[in-house]
């Protein structure tokens, strides 16, 4: 197929790319490198499958009017304003891309008929109810702009399904980390404690610790990506991915550090937006798209941190 990623320069969209390469697909990448990284991909560029690489923005309708005059069957929609912290203090930064930026793609694929697997996130739910874990008809909260842009994105990928017949499907990963995760203040909560472990900084947890997560590696959620692209099933569905186990962040550093004098606990930043506790069901995923994660937290851990000390990220 003819395959377009936005955001296909970051962390997880460069394993998707990875994935869709691998498994014989011709691929475009689209990214404005606000977030992404043009050495994340650059070792797919001697592929013969990897067509492009266009620094662009997904908030320019001319250039996705050009872009998709490429054909593709589907778009992968991971391009997005990620940072809830980020969304607090520059909320229209955030819309503009999470929410204007996605109706962008949505006309062209309208427009093209592409279909689209729009990437939201589990920042969207309430929290975890029962130890069965979050389903996807469970209840959402904007608790930050971030969570909110999202919402409204995924309504206007609905309407354009049901208004237009398009071909759509929303996923929501749970927190994703791995390899090529930013370390600093951008990146994931494993990133960073792992990196600060390792330059012997302090592990700050914010509050308690005892919001929990549930973390899932990224060549696991990558291949639940690309799956979801796959399937017919998938039209005007919501989809979860996590591990299915979830773990404190108190307990998270404890994992990571054997010396616990390294860890403190400092006020938190955002309290009004943190999600006591997140762990997901992904029976959905597995029904419709034999999905299922295969690295434990523990395995993924230890190659997150490998790649650390061999990157210079």
């Amino acid at each position: 197929m003819r395959v377009l990623v936005t955001g296909g320069a970051g962390f997880i969209g460069r394993w998707v790319v990875k994935q869709l390469l691998a498994e014989g697909h011709y691929v475009w990448v689209l990214d404005n490198l606000s977030n992404g990284r043009t050495k994340n991909i650059e070792e797919f560029y001697k592929n013969d499958k990897f067509m492009e690489f266009i620094k662009g923005d997904i908030k320019n309708p001319a250039v996705l009017a050009k872009i998709f005059l490429n054909q593709f069957d589907i778009c992968y929609h991971l391009g997005a304003s990620i940072n809830v912290q980020d969304s607090i203090e520059d909320p229209l930064n955030t819309f503009e891309n999470d929410t204007v930026g996605t109706f962008n793609i949505l006309e062209q694929c309208k427009d093209h008929n592409v279909k689209i697997v729009f990437m939201s996130t589990c920042m969207v739910y309430d929290k975890a109810r029962t130890t069965e874990g979050i389903t996807e008809t469970d209840p959402i909260k904007p608790a930050s702009p971030y969570a909110g842009s999202k919402i409204a994105a995924e309504n206007m990928v609905l309407s354009y399904y049901y208004t237009f017949g398009l071909p759509a499907v929303i996923i929501r990963p749970f927190n994703t980390y791995g390899p090529y995760q930013k370390t600093g203040g951008e990146g994931g909560v494993v990133a960073i404690f792992i990196k600060n472990k390792l330059e012997g900084k302090p592990l700050n947890i914010y509050g308690d610790g005892t919001q929990t997560r549930d973390l899932l590696y990224v060549e696991d959620c990558a291949d639940f990506v690309v799956k979801a692209g796959y399937s017919d099933k998938t039209h005007g569905e919501i989809i979860n991915a996590g591990l299915g186990r979830d773990i404190a962040i108190k307990d998270l550093a404890k994992l990571i550090v054997t010396n616990e004098s390294q860890i403190q606990y400092v006020e938190h930043i955002h309290p009004q937006s943190e999600i006591p506790k997140l762990l997901c069901n992904y029976k959905k995923a597995s029904e419709i798209l034999g999905w299922k994660p295969t690295t434990s937290l523990e395995e993924g851990i230890r190659k997150t941190e490998e790649w650390i000390k061999s990157a210079s990220y």
